[in-house]
């Protein structure tokens, strides 16, 4: 049984962006060697195309991101975004909120490529691959390393800084879990003091039957998402109309 893609998921994500500034970062992976982008990538960057407003792609998958050193629950207490853990450097926290130990401990750290854009935008959304029933690793290193914008206003009790600020996920998967991994996640980032609208989160999965590893279903896999990204493609024209109507 293959679940079905409702197309109006993309059109009320797709509208509700307008005129919003949006951070979109992706975590797939593929080998370079390969010459090809993952299914979730592809579809950040047709999201990019259509959204009315300022958008940035960040790939983490690229970045050099070191993994969380785990100071929320070390030896000396939770010590995870403490004011003493601000990165000090102007270009890369110009905001001088960014509060991680792993940043000022690697010097090499680009966590700050995330950060810097995330705390200037208006909305974030993470694509990710589904992988043994869970995101991605590079998500999970990535929102690991985020702690410190939940901690600070738990932990610490000092302001939520991204309050005002929207999140969604949107899972590309083959077999088994992605609507869990998207709901799990949803609160994850409510817990980090995001809002997060229902339109902005939403999985894409060939089939729920979790034993379907042949080698033909995954090739199939391929041909379904491409008929399905040929129609976004199709409905370009559509997608203008309908923001237009709406606005």
């Amino acid at each position: 049984m293959r679940p079905k893609f409702n197309i109006d998921q993309l059109d009320r994500a797709v509208s509700h962006l307008k005129g919003k500034r949006v951070l979109i970062i992706t975590t797939s992976t593929r080998w370079e060697g390969e010459n090809e982008k993952p299914k979730s990538t592809l579809l950040a960057e047709e999201f990019a195309k259509r959204i009315e407003g300022r958008v940035e792609i960040v790939d983490a998958s690229k970045l050099h991101i070191y993994q969380c050193e785990g100071n929320v629950s070390s030896g000396k207490g939770n010590s995870c975004g403490v004011k003493e853990s601000v990165l000090k450097d102007g270009m890369k926290n110009p905001s001088g909120q960014h509060r991680c130990w792993a940043s000022i401990n690697h010097s090499d750290d680009e966590l700050w490529k995330v950060s810097k854009p995330l705390l200037d935008s208006d909305v974030i959304l993470f694509f990710v691959s589904v992988r043994w029933g869970s995101a991605n690793a590079v998500y999970q290193k990535v929102i690991e390393r985020l702690n410190w914008l939940e901690n600070r206003h738990t932990t610490l009790g000092e302001d939520n800084i991204i309050k005002n600020k929207e999140a969604g996920i949107i899972a590309i998967g083959h077999n088994w879990n992605g609507g869990n991994v998207v709901e799990l996640q949803k609160q994850v980032l409510q817990f980090y003091g995001f809002q997060v609208p229902e339109e902005l989160s939403f999985n894409w999965q060939w089939t729920s039957d979790p034993t379907d590893e042949s080698q033909e279903g995954y090739k199939a896999e391929r041909g379904s998402f491409k008929r399905f990204f040929g129609l976004i493609n199709k409905l370009n024209e559509s997608f203008k109309d309908w923001i237009n109507e709406k606005s």
